[in-house]
This record gives structure tokens, sequence and C-alpha cells, in this order.
């Protein structure tokens, strides 16, 4: 599914404009990437949490140079599931075919 593809479905389930559900999930999206990027974490619940994980200070390896390269601390995004929504999709997942 894309991103088109879900705003159409919210479109149709809710009975809002596409345009209306367009700027609201960018607006979610946005706002995401925004306290991600500033620190601060964003939690919902039963849904789950974006987080930022702490990546340490590693050297790793220019394979076509045979070099070590110095790759410094940062920070990376990342997404923990609430509980109750792995449970959801353990319990009603069916693979495409």
């Amino acid at each position: 599914m894309r991103k088109s593809d879900l705003i159409n479905n919210i479109s149709e389930k809710t009975g809002i404009p596409k345009v209306d559900v367009l700027v609201t999930v960018e607006t979610l999206i946005k706002e995401v990437k925004e306290n991600l990027s500033s620190g601060e974490n964003i939690y919902i619940r039963g849904f789950g949490s974006f987080i930022t994980k702490k990546r340490a200070a590693k050297i790793g390896r220019n394979i076509k140079k045979n070099t070590a390269v110095h790759i410094p601390e940062h920070y990376i995004p990342a997404f923990k599931p609430a509980k109750e929504f792995v449970a959801e999709v353990k319990e009603n997942y069916k693979p495409q075919q």
C-alpha cells in the first residue's frame, strides 16, 4: 500500500474529501519528523512509539580501498509497535499470494 492508497481508503471510509485527508497525513508525517529531529519521542497509545535510537561510534571498512573508516556516533529514527498492535497483527495476518 502506498500513501495515495492510504489516503483513498481513509477518504472512502470516513467520507472526508481526499484533499483534507492528504493535508492531515502530510502534517502528521511532518510533525513526526520535526519532533524526532528535535530529540522528542512520540507515543501513541495502542499503536506504538516513534523514537530515536543512538548508534555508538564504530570502525567500518571501505571494501574497495581496504581501509578502515571511522563512523561517528549518530541517531536514527525507529518505530516500536505497541503490544496491542503486535497482537492484532499476529491474530489477523493474512499473507498476500
